[in-house]
């Protein structure tokens, strides 16, 4: 009998043997340990990569769900569609850190070609009172140092 790899997983998922993929509606409510950093959140100001620009920030979306879940969306792209997106759920909103669940893609820059898109957990942090989170992964894809930088209000530092 030939069993096609959709209904052997059918089957194991009806018998409990795999669990059901969790859905992005479903996630956990995002833990929160520090109310500064929430706000820092609420007051977002805008995304950097340093190949793009320091001084005209991308565009950063920040929203806190019903169901507690908050999500991060941002974008900072050059006139030719090059630059940087990050997108994702953030799971931890901790004293001058967050941490992220999803997806950071870098495109054309700084060489056209070039080509990072990752998803897994991405620690932002604010360090030494600066007023944006920087991701602490630096050389994550083909070992360039790349600096992306989510701003808050200043005040908040």
């Amino acid at each position: 009998m030939l069993v096609t790899r959709a209904r052997a997983f059918a089957l194991a998922l009806c018998l409990g043997v795999f669990a059901a993929p969790a859905m992005a509606d479903e996630a956990a409510p995002t833990r929160v340990l520090s109310t500064t950093d929430v706000e820092r959140l609420r007051t977002v100001q805008g995304i950097t990569l340093q190949w793009v620009d320091w001084d005209q920030r991308g565009d950063v979306s920040v929203s806190e769900g019903g169901d507690g879940v908050w999500r991060l969306s941002a974008e900072q792209l050059d006139e030719s569609g090059a630059g940087v997106r990050v997108e994702g759920i953030i799971t931890e909103i901790g004293e001058d850190y967050f941490l992220l669940d999803g997806r950071v893609q870098i495109a054309d820059t700084p060489d056209i070609g070039r080509s990072c898109d990752a998803t897994k957990v991405w620690r932002f942090a604010a360090t030494q009172r600066r007023a944006y989170y920087r991701l602490r992964e630096f050389e994550w894809c083909d070992y360039l140092t790349d600096y992306i930088d989510i701003y808050f209000a200043p005040g908040l530092r």
